[in-house]
């Protein structure tokens, strides 16, 4: 998939404020600082689509990016963040949960996980969530640039061992690097190989 144009459409925080076209979504989302806007961007070819932050919690919202005029890149708020109140920590639950359950476009969730870490328990609670509610998901590892091919590789096996005591499969997986644009190419076309089976 060659990404033609990347037009930022909105920004909302309730389900009936968002888009209505019809037209197919394909959301991201991961734990707070976990370069989910570098990596939207990367994919995107637009060092400013989706606004970088080091200070985790950037995203507050769900926005909303139409892509070659044909579906929507959806950029959701993060999981677990360190720097906000309690009470606006559960109205980004409650906007997850509502957009990830209630959408009648999403086709896929792409579900971020920062490879330098060991296995986060709220990133297998959100992965668990979502596999019961029956959300057609993929995993993309970031960060990959960080680390040797050796340490991405035992990272990748002990991360993958701790969801498989609750996954008999696991969903499709994909190691990026935002900076050195690596699984730009595989992730494009996995989703355009969904778009392709909506025709």
């Amino acid at each position: 998939m060659i990404i033609r144009s990347a037009t930022f459409i909105s920004s909302v925080t309730r389900l009936t404020a968002m888009p209505s076209t019809g037209l197919p979504e394909m959301a991201f989302i991961g734990r707070s600082n976990v370069g989910k806007s570098s990596l939207i961007n990367m994919l995107t070819g637009r060092k400013q689509l989706a606004k970088t932050s080091a200070a985790p919690g950037k995203t507050q919202t769900v926005n909303h990016f139409l892509i070659n005029d044909a579906w929507y890149l959806v950029d959701l708020p993060g999981y677990g963040y360190a720097s906000v109140s309690k009470t606006t920590r559960s109205g980004f639950g409650k906007m997850i949960e509502e957009y990830v359950l209630k959408s009648k476009n999403l086709h896929c969730l792409f579900v971020l996980i920062d490879l330098r870490l060991k296995p986060q328990a709220i990133d297998s609670d959100f992965i668990s969530w979502a596999g019961r509610n029956g959300i057609p998901m993929a995993l993309v590892y970031t960060k990959a640039d960080k680390l040797s091919n050796n340490v991405v590789k035992h990272n990748l096996q002990t991360i993958e061992k701790e969801l498989l005591k609750t996954w008999q499969e696991l969903p499709p997986s994909f190691i990026t690097s935002a900076e050195k644009k690596t699984g730009r190419d595989e992730l494009l076309s996995f989703i355009d190989s969904i778009l392709q089976a909506q025709e």
